[in-house]
């Protein structure tokens, strides 16, 4: 029986990170330059210092499969650090075998041993299949969001 293992990434998964990186850029076409990748990891493996993203890596029989990337950060609705999931990624060869839902739930922890009150993320619309899974787990909100690139 496979065994699925939600743990914090580690500076020594850098290479595995990068290829489920990739995968999940791709899924969204997009590329980044090499500096965003070493910053990125450098901040998700260093000190967990209030307001830096954090990672967790999911780990199938002891390879890599997934990973999400989260972040505390204040709100002026609540005194408590909302979590903020920005990044959540699982092999194709893996889906539908719950590597996101323990990922998702990997972070719902941490959020509530952190004190946080709740846990939110975006999808893309055309995300279908994420969002079956999202579906299920979380509430959708009416809310849309905006963005101007500077």
């Amino acid at each position: 029986m496979s065994r699925v293992v939600i743990r914090p990434l580690h500076k020594d998964d850098e290479g595995e990170w990068r290829r489920l990186w990739t995968a999940y850029l791709a899924f969204y076409q997009t590329v980044l330059p090499e500096d965003v990748f070493a910053t990125t990891f450098a901040r998700l493996t260093g000190e967990a210092a209030e307001g830096e993203y954090r990672g967790l890596l999911a780990t199938l029989d002891g390879k890599p499969v997934g990973l999400a990337h989260y972040l505390f950060h204040r709100s002026c609705w609540t005194t408590g650090n909302v979590c903020y999931l920005q990044d959540l990624f699982a092999d194709p060869d893996v889906r539908g075998s719950g590597i996101g839902r323990a990922l998702i739930e990997g972070v719902y922890a941490k959020a509530k041993e952190a004190g946080s009150p709740e846990v939110y993320w975006m999808t893309q619309e055309f995300n279908a299949t994420a969002r079956q899974l999202y579906d299920r787990i979380a509430e959708k909100t009416p809310f849309i969001v905006y963005q101007k690139n500077l």
